[in-house]
């Protein structure tokens, strides 16, 4: 059986998309086909595959997967290249909503340009002290859909992000589902330049939504920046967090950025042997 599929790229954290409102397969074969059609060199390639499926309370419906088959509550890349792709196969206008696990998240789409309503943000600790690799570290966290460990840094040069970022993302004060974890550098009061370590991904990746949106409302609540933000990724680009904070508590957070088509195509078999 042939799958169509589209690749796409939100910011450099690339995607498979498939439109899954016509089932194609089992949903218990999903995991395991996510792990296979994700492999780099002997598949399509991608830090996540995203189903797109019917819905009775919003436009569509997504089931997310990282490249290690686990399954996603959310994604800000992968939700803004949902978004665009859900515009263009006429599922959805260009405003639209959509649920994930961790909740109904709403999109505009204007050309390659998406903004992302993120789900409410929970779950922030400030300057916990923990120990890696024997090095005191203090690091800050909060849940923008999935958990986000922030640690910030005077320079990135010599740090080791996929070693530091996987004993982060595996330490104790975070099980059982572990952490994100993110390395953030303060450039000026408008503007961070991040480095993401992704569970699930188990690798750095050229950008991550959840963490940049998780990086910005740290650095804020800090006093470090003020709102909107803008974030330098490690593939170059950049991205734009928006949000309102009253009385210490997080009111609206929106993330914006392009998301580009890469390719369309239908994978044959020999994809997901």
């Amino acid at each position: 059986m042939k799958i169509p599929f589209m690749k796409m790229s939100g910011s450099g954290n690339d995607f498979i998309l498939i439109d899954h409102r016509k089932p194609l397969l089992d949903v218990r074969l999903m995991k395991k086909f996510a792990q296979k059609v994700c492999r780099r060199r002997t598949s399509v390639g991608a830090d996540g595959i995203i189903f797109i499926e019917r819905s009775k309370k919003t436009d569509f419906r997504w089931r997310f997967f990282n490249a290690d088959g686990s399954e996603g509550e959310m994604c800000g890349n992968g939700g803004r290249c949902a978004a665009r792709f859900a515009y263009l196969k006429k599922i959805a206008g260009s405003s639209l909503t959509f649920e994930a696990l961790a909740g109904i998240l709403s999109a505009k789409v204007n050309g390659k340009r998406v903004k992302l309503e993120m789900t409410k943000p929970y779950g922030l600790r400030l300057d916990e002290k923990i120990s890696v690799e024997g090095e005191k570290l203090t690091i800050s966290s909060i849940n923008t859909g999935v958990p986000h460990g922030v640690l910030f840094l005077e320079k990135f040069k010599g740090v080791d992000v996929v070693s530091m970022g996987r004993a982060i993302r595996n330490h104790p004060h975070f099980a059982p589902k572990g952490t994100n974890a993110n390395f953030v550098r303060v450039e000026n009061k408008s503007r961070l330049s991040v480095r993401t370590y992704e569970r699930g991904v188990e690798d750095e990746t050229l950008a991550c939504g959840t963490g940049a949106v998780a990086s910005a409302l740290i650095a804020a609540y800090k006093g470090l920046v003020k709102s909107p933000v803008s974030i330098k990724t490690s593939g170059g680009e950049m991205l734009t967090v928006h949000f309102e904070i009253e009385a210490g508590e997080v009111r609206k957070v929106f993330f914006e950025g392009d998301v580009h088509i890469i390719y369309e195509g239908e994978m044959w078999e020999e994809a997901y042997e």
